[in-house]
């Protein structure tokens, strides 16, 4: 992540601070490889055992989402406007940006992604 970016530094002070209680944000990136992030989704709960509220996702489709200060930026605003009193930020690149069921058969790789393809999420490790 591009850490001299203020929106990214703010985001992941937000994150470090650890749980505050609700409403809490999750950030999650997602890219056709362990290395490139063409997609964010942000998802808001506004209390425990409920579900999701809101959902936004955001893509880029040569870029990086994690080093796109616009995108940066619109995730920031989104947590302030739910009033996030917590965000948790996922673990590197949690796998394939495109949706099983949806861009692609369930129960199969996505075409697109073959760096997925045999690998658990979100570790990336192949699975054998």
């Amino acid at each position: 992540m591009a850490l001299d970016d203020r929106f990214a530094k703010a985001l992941l002070k937000k994150a470090r601070r650890g749980f505050n209680g609700h409403p809490i944000a999750t950030v999650a990136y997602y890219g056709p490889d362990d290395r490139r992030a063409s997609k964010v989704a942000v998802s808001v709960v506004m209390a425990e055992d409920e579900d999701i509220a809101e959902l936004r996702r955001w893509f880029s489709e040569h870029g990086d989402v994690r080093r796109d200060a616009t995108i940066q930026r619109a995730i920031l605003e989104f947590i302030r406007r739910h009033d996030a009193q917590s965000v948790a930020i996922g673990d590197g690149i949690m796998g394939c940006p495109h949706e099983e069921g949806i861009d692609y058969p369930d129960g199969e790789a996505c075409p697109q992604c073959p760096f997925w393809a045999g690998r658990k999420r979100p570790t990336g490790k192949l699975v054998r």
